[in-house]
């Protein structure tokens, strides 16, 4: 038998959040963090997951992530998938981007492209889509913060990948925080570790 076959899909938004609310960084080294999570496995590819800024609402968080994204699309084996953002009522808020995940989640499932999905991501949306996917006779996997994740996410798991200060210690692209000015990823001002390229950039309010 060949080399186990893995699939790796991130939850972009759901990563930022759990990174800012657990550990109030982002500057992490997407290469080494695919590399742990795929271990000494086959990797198929990675797949990211986010909404597109509006340059008309917030030109500035518009230009941080392009720059986000130009750096994400040079990470070997790694796919940008990008959803929408829509207005309403003055609150931003992404479209399309679950529909997306879960599509390819399932669609490449079937199509036998991987062995085993490993889904960094802790939206209990997801769940159905994990265990129609172990229907299909594939493994899943969950990467997850804790307190951060949905119980039915974690019940459908094969395996759980706990992502914590000792997980991350070698995947961070600076080494040590830096304090950021301003607030939670709303304002566009950041610190110079988090504007890094590979830093992720602040999402849409939602």
């Amino acid at each position: 038998m060949g080399l186990e076959r893995v699939a790796i899909f991130i939850d972009g938004s759901n990563l930022y959040h759990a990174l800012e609310g657990t550990l109030k960084r982002h500057d992490l080294d997407f290469t080494q963090f695919v590399t742990k999570l795929c271990g000494d496995r086959c990797l198929f590819r990675t797949y990211y997951y986010n909404a597109l800024q509006d340059v008309s609402v917030r030109p500035d968080a518009f230009r941080e992530q392009q720059e986000f994204l130009d750096t994400l699309r040079k990470t070997p084996f790694l796919e940008v998938r990008l959803g929408t953002i829509k207005t309403s009522q003055g609150t931003q808020v992404e479209k399309g981007v679950d529909i997306m995940l879960g599509i390819d989640l399932l669609n490449f499932a079937w199509n036998n492209l991987y062995d085993t999905a490993v889904l960094v991501s802790g939206d209990a949306d997801f769940a159905y889509a994990l265990q129609a996917v172990k229907n299909m006779g594939k493994h899943v996997e969950v990467a997850y913060f804790e307190g951060a994740t949905a119980r039915e996410l974690l019940g459908v798991a094969d395996v759980r990948h706990q992502i914590d200060n000792t997980f991350l210690s070698t995947l961070w692209t600076s080494r040590r925080r830096r304090r950021r000015r301003g607030g939670a990823g709303k304002s566009g001002q950041d610190s110079a570790a988090d504007e890094r390229p590979n830093s992720l950039p602040s999402p849409p309010t939602v």
